[in-house]
């Protein structure tokens, strides 16, 4: 199938479907920004597909898709209160408590090593979106530039730090 077909299958997925799949989304996010944002990730998704011959329904495809990155958006959700919680409480001191602060700040300090060698604007995208947890759209106003160029910048950092992570965990 050619790309300009496989587009064209999109588009009209895009006409037919929109509506139907935000809605589905902000159901279980419970916002309709966010679940913008969750469709037109799902919509690139589909349209960059390199399997399209083995999907039988691209609609039932693109629904699932954008349920499994809802998913991920609620697990994002659940680790940033789930943080803010614990900042916010005092800790009991424990005997395991000094060597766990240690490792964690030792990783911290690894992952900003990791994001100064990044290009500026990568680190940056990454910073807003992942660690602030602002929107893709949110942060392209903020750095001047087109949601899609925020998302490669933060694509690129979450490649980087995951390398990174994976390089320090082998012996």
């Amino acid at each position: 199938m050619t790309l300009s077909v496989h587009a064209n299958d999109v588009e009209r997925l895009f006409r037919e479907h929109h509506r139907a799949l935000v809605a589905f989304v902000q159901c279980r996010l419970g916002s309709h920004s966010d679940a913008q944002e969750v469709a037109q990730e799902a919509y690139l998704r589909v349209l960059t597909m390199s399997n399209r011959e083995e999907v039988e329904s691209l609609r039932g495809y693109l629904f699932t898709v954008a349920g499994n990155l809802a998913i991920d958006r609620l697990r994002k959700r659940k680790v940033r209160n789930d943080f803010a919680v614990a900042q916010s409480q005092e800790e009991p001191v424990s005997e395991a408590w000094p060597d766990h602060h240690a490792m964690a700040a030792e990783q911290v300090a690894g992952l900003r090593r990791a994001l100064r060698e990044l290009p500026p604007k990568t680190s940056r995208a990454f910073v807003l979106h992942v660690i602030e947890g602002r929107d893709f759209g949110t942060v392209a106003q903020s750095m001047q530039l087109s949601e899609r160029m925020v998302r490669y910048h933060v694509a690129n950092a979450l490649a980087h730090c995951r390398a990174w992570v994976d390089a320090k965990e082998k012996p």
